[in-house]
């Protein structure tokens, strides 16, 4: 069920460290605090999604160089008792071959408290040897970057290691949620929004970030783009049903067969009215069910361990609207 724009604000903290690669850490700020806003902007499209509370967090709110010297601003600090719904720890630059427990006694203290108020607590990448050393990952199944797999049989055996894995949810409720490689922050913040916002929002994401597989150039995320506004209600009646009844054969014939117009006659009125030609549009929806679908997988096949973009062609549903 969509998260109600009315509800307390999805509160998501992202940690970070000296060792905190920037790429992940701002990937995942600006497309998380793009929920509920960016899409309206881009489309025209009214929806009802709650913004979320996004913010970086660090050991205090005094700015620091990142890895590779990327500055860093945190907006709260670990001392900040505030429960958070979600805590993500992205990736961290650190010697693999180092033994990593202890190193940041400040920043697991907080995961295990956030984790003990209810949080959910993910990483990306070799963030998850924080959650590691936080204990938070004993006896449970999770991945990292596969660079990390000797270092984590060495210093964490106790973890049930699938490094094949994009997401590997896990523990009671499954909420804790471990991702691969660096970028796959991308599946796993196309999964939160999914799983805590709106599946259909996190279509809407990935299409206006242009993420998941783009084998196929990015036009097919596009899809119809901007819907033309127009008054014609005949046209307005006909995009309404072919939203439901796209995957028939011949579909145009049955648009015009609707309409009382001829074909041709059809093809002019509903491009003067939407911009497209009818074959066209119905092209824009078969696109758009065969990406998305409805985006319930993000939440259902993470479970399996697979990320957005090996899953993003299977799902099943209408798609109500193209673009």
């Amino acid at each position: 069920m969509p998260r109600p724009a009315t509800d307390t604000p999805l509160r998501i903290r992202l940690l970070a460290l000296p060792e905190t690669s920037a790429s992940a850490l701002y990937g995942l700020y600006d497309v998380l605090a793009s929920v509920g806003s960016v899409w309206p902007a881009l489309t025209g499209e009214a929806i009802t999604v709650a913004a979320p509370d996004v913010a970086i967090v660090g050991e205090t709110r005094t700015p620091f160089a990142g890895h590779l010297g990327v500055p860093i601003a945190p907006q709260a600090s670990f001392a900040d008792n505030a429960p958070a719904d979600i805590v993500i720890v992205s990736d961290l630059a650190i010697a693999l071959d180092e033994d990593p427990r202890g190193r940041w006694p400040a920043a697991v203290a907080f995961l295990q408290r956030q984790f003990a108020q209810g949080a959910t607590i993910c990483s990306v990448c070799s963030g998850s040897v924080l959650l590691a050393d936080a204990g938070l990952l004993d006896g449970l199944e999770a991945t990292t970057h596969w660079g990390a797999v000797d270092l984590f049989r060495r210093f964490f055996p106790q973890v049930r290691l699938h490094a094949e894995r994009i997401l590997v949810p896990a523990g009671s409720a499954h909420r804790i949620v471990t991702s691969g490689g660096a970028a796959s922050w991308e599946e796993l913040a196309l999964h939160l929004i999914a799983r805590f916002v709106d599946p259909a929002e996190a279509v809407r994401t990935a299409k206006v970030f242009v993420l998941g597989d783009r084998s196929e150039g990015q036009l097919p995320f596009a899809s119809l783009g901007k819907p033309r506004r127009h008054e014609d209600a005949l046209i307005a009646d006909l995009q309404a049903w072919i939203a439901d009844h796209y995957h028939q054969p011949n579909p145009v014939a049955r648009m015009a067969a609707r309409s009382g117009l001829a074909e041709r006659s059809l093809s002019r009125r509903f491009k003067t009215a939407t911009g497209y030609a009818p074959v066209d549009y119905v092209q824009a929806l078969r696109i758009e069910e065969s990406l998305f679908g409805r985006g319930e997988g993000l939440v259902g096949d993470a479970q399996g361990g697979e990320g957005f973009r090996h899953v993003h062609g299977r799902h099943s549903g209408a798609a109500r609207h193209p673009g």
